[in-house]
C-alpha cells in the first residue's frame, strides 16, 4: 500500500498544518505494516503555475526547451498521485483559500483523460478508490455558523475538486482559530493531533 504525503505551508516545519499532516502519516505508518510513503514539500520544491505553453504542450505541441524539467516534475506529481492508495495533504488557509503552491499541484493532477473525463452523461471521475486525509489549519473560525463562514474557500474547494475527480473517501481534520492567541492555538492543535491518532488504520 502506498501513501503520498503533501505539505504546502510556506512557514516551516512547526506550522500547524505540517504538524498535523505529519501526525496523520505517523499514525497510518504505525498502524499499517509495510506502508510505503512518498513525501513532497510543495513550498520547498514548487511546481510552476500553468501557462499557455503548458497547455499547448498538453495538446501535443512541441514544448519549449525551458519547460522540460517542469513538465517532467508535473508528470511525476500525476504519477505519484495515481499510484497512491492514500493521500495526506497539509493545507493551511491563506487569504480564505489554499496556498498557491497547492493549487499548482492540483492543476497537475486534475487532468482530463487521467483523473476525470467528459462523456454524454457529464463528468466522470477516474481517481476513485483513494482515501484522502486533509490536515487543514485556519487562523480564524470559519465553521458552519461562524460569522466568517462565508469566507471559507479551502475545505470546500478541496472537497469539491477531489470529489470531481472521483474520490469519495475524504477526511478533513481542522485546526482553526490558531492566530487568535496562544490559548486558542494550543487547544486547536491538541484537538487536531488527537483527531490524527483517532483515524482508522489504512
Amino acid at each position: 500500500m502506498k501513501l503520498l504525503h503533501i505539505d504546502s505551508s510556506v512557514l516551516g516545519p512547526n506550522f500547524v498544518s505540517r504538524q498535523v499532516s505529519a501526525a496523520v502519516v505517523r499514525h497510518l505508518t504505525d498502524t499499517t505494516p509495510g506502508l510505503q510513503v512518498t513525501y513532497r514539500d510543495l513550498a520547498a520544491t514548487p511546481l510552476a503555475h500553468l501557462s499557455g505553453a503548458h497547455l499547448a504542450a498538453a495538446q501535443g505541441a512541441t514544448p519549449e526547451v525551458s519547460l522540460g524539467a517542469d513538465l517532467a516534475a508535473g508528470q511525476t506529481a500525476l504519477d505519484d498521485f495515481l499510484a497512491a492508495d492514500i493521500v495526506v495533504i497539509g493545507a493551511p488557509m491563506y487569504n480564505f483559500t489554499i496556498p498557491t503552491q497547492l493549487k499548482a499541484w492540483i492543476d497537475r493532477i486534475a487532468v482530463a483523460g487521467k483523473t476525470f473525463k467528459y462523456d454524454a452523461s457529464g463528468v466522470q471521475g477516474l481517481a476513485g478508490g483513494k482515501r484522502i486525509v486533509i490536515a487543514l489549519s485556519r487562523g480564524n473560525f470559519y465553521g458552519v455558523g461562524a460569522p466568517a463562514a462565508a469566507y471559507e474557500h479551502a475545505e470546500t474547494y478541496l472537497r469539491g475538486v477531489f470529489g470531481f475527480i472521483g474520490v469519495t473517501d475524504i477526511e478533513v481534520i481542522v485546526a482553526e482559530g490558531v492566530n487568535l492567541g496562544p490559548d486558542h492555538r494550543e487547544k486547536a492543535v491538541t484537538a487536531a493531533l488527537q483527531a490524527a491518532t483517532d483515524l482508522r488504520a489504512a
